[in-house]
């Protein structure tokens, strides 16, 4: 034995002489072992020292058998069948690795055998398992946005009108693509604000990267925070045990859109501020800093101007995040577009009928569409489209072919001030708490008190219905 242990270390000494392979070896982050053709050991890196947790300095070892260092160890099995042994799993005090045990020849005999041990502990695999987590849900994303611009048009072709306000609307979203500031666009419910916001991003230099789109009226309150930063696995109760990457973490070299913007949570907002300005965030149960590259653009239909005086928006993050202002006017201003787009929209909604041919639209229901204010915008008149060509008869549309309450509205104009039921409660619900509010001195707890609701509720209320602070009664 004391022979075996002798001609180990001499062994030892000829590896340790080549200065330049063990300086190499020795940095190295994954653990190595070389023993000799009869399992002695020749050679061990810090990081395999580490890995086996082993409390005597690594030269005690040297010249030793395998299995004095590591009873579990298969590297004198190796060196007998000369058979390597790639990625097989290895337990070591209640830790689980992944190692390579390769036979090193020369002139067909066995030499040596090398050891690898691929991952030290469960934060390496964790890692990888995180990162590779994060390309999945990249690779998922692309292929949705891949075939969503297999199918459409661009943006900027997508923005279809013909009036000043659309084509002036269409030359800033270009002019903004020409850097990477802010961008906030405000507009009613429908009129296009996405398309827009997409048309920046399009034109940007990070057109090619992820734009992410984000609703925030969609998203409960609670889950805020978890979606927008992403969660660590066993964050909470009901959370992935895989973790979550959050939307600012996916959007990274992109562009990230904030729909609906008015609906972010009060307690969301110094959050959302403190990541625009320093560009990176943790992931809820995480302590790690994660940055990300991105844009943001921003949409609301809101008044948040109005918000801010009422307390619901923070004065500070409306100017970080209102640097390139942008708007889209309702079809009401622009009555111009509303026959292209009725023309437009047709096209598409042939494209998936059966029915191909050409369709008309007479004087009458082109006059109706056009007098009519669209409440809805774009989205509604889509909507009045695909009723229009699923009621009609013949290749030509008709007055009668249009929504009762389009018909009504073209009819009787100032009898009939309202598209919907909805509208006529609005303005119902609009005059009473205006009446109220006056009643009150503009008093909004005594309003809210009066009017049997919470202050909160009230203050929701003004902003949707547009009661400002100075509104005459």
């Amino acid at each position: 034995m004391a022979d075996r242990n002798n001609d180990g270390k001499k062994k030892a000494n000829q590896v340790a002489g080549a200065d330049f392979f063990k300086k190499l070896c020795d940095e190295m982050k994954i653990g190595i072992v070389v023993s000799d053709s009869h399992g002695y050991l020749l050679y061990m890196n810090p990081t395999y020292v580490k890995s086996l947790q082993l409390q005597k300095p690594r030269e005690t070892f040297i010249g030793k058998h395998v299995t004095e260092m590591n009873p579990n160890t298969r590297m004198h099995i190796v060196a007998k069948t000369a058979l390597a042994e790639i990625n097989w799993p290895h337990e070591f005090h209640g830790k689980s690795l992944l190692v390579h045990r390769i036979p090193i020849k020369e002139n067909s005999e066995l030499i040596a055998v090398l050891g690898l041990v691929l991952f030290t502990d469960a934060e390496h695999v964790n890692e990888l398992a995180e990162k590779l987590s994060l390309l999945q849900t990249k690779l998922k994303f692309y292929e949705s946005e891949l075939e969503s611009l297999r199918s459409n048009q661009s943006a900027l072709e997508s923005i279809i009108g013909n009036s000043r306000q659309v084509l002036m609307a269409k030359q800033e979203a270009a002019k903004a693509g020409s850097n990477n500031l802010p961008v906030f666009i405000s507009g009613e419910s429908g009129t296009g604000k996405e398309l827009l916001a997409q048309a920046v991003h399009e034109s940007s230099s990070r057109g090619h990267y992820p734009f992410v789109r984000v609703n925030c009226a969609a998203i409960p309150k609670e889950l805020f925070e978890s979606e927008l930063f992403g969660y660590e696995r066993g964050a909470f109760t009901g959370a992935s045990t895989k973790g979550k990457i959050g939307k600012f973490e996916l959007a990274h070299l992109g562009t990230i859109f904030l729909d609906e913007m008015g609906d972010l949570p009060l307690e969301m907002q110094p959050k959302l501020l403190r990541v625009l300005e320093q560009k990176e965030f943790e992931r809820i149960g995480g302590n790690r800093k994660i940055h990300s590259d991105f844009r943001i653009i921003t949409a609301t239909n809101m008044n948040i101007p109005d918000m801010i005086k009422l307390g619901e928006f923070r004065l500070d993050l409306y100017y970080r995040l209102n640097v390139i202002p942008l708007s889209i006017p309702p079809l009401r201003e622009r009555r111009e577009d509303i026959l292209v787009l009725a023309a437009h929209f047709m096209k598409q909604s042939k494209q998936i009928m059966e029915n191909k041919q050409d369709i008309a639209i007479d004087d009458n229901a082109s006059s109706a569409l056009v007098n009519y204010d669209w409440p809805g915008n774009a989205r509604e008149l889509i909507n009045t489209v695909e009723r229009m060509l699923a009621s009609m008869e013949g290749d030509t549309v008709k007055i009668s072919d249009l929504p009762y309450h389009i018909q009504s509205f073209k009819q009787d104009k100032n009898k009939y001030h309202h598209a919907s039921l909805n509208e006529f409660l609005q303005d119902a619900e609009r005059k009473a708490i205006k009446q109220v509010l006056n009643l009150s001195g503009w008093n909004k707890t005594l309003t809210a008190k009066r009017l049997g609701i919470h202050r909160t509720l009230l203050y929701k209320k003004m902003i949707k219905l547009g009661i400002t602070l100075n509104t005459d009664s």
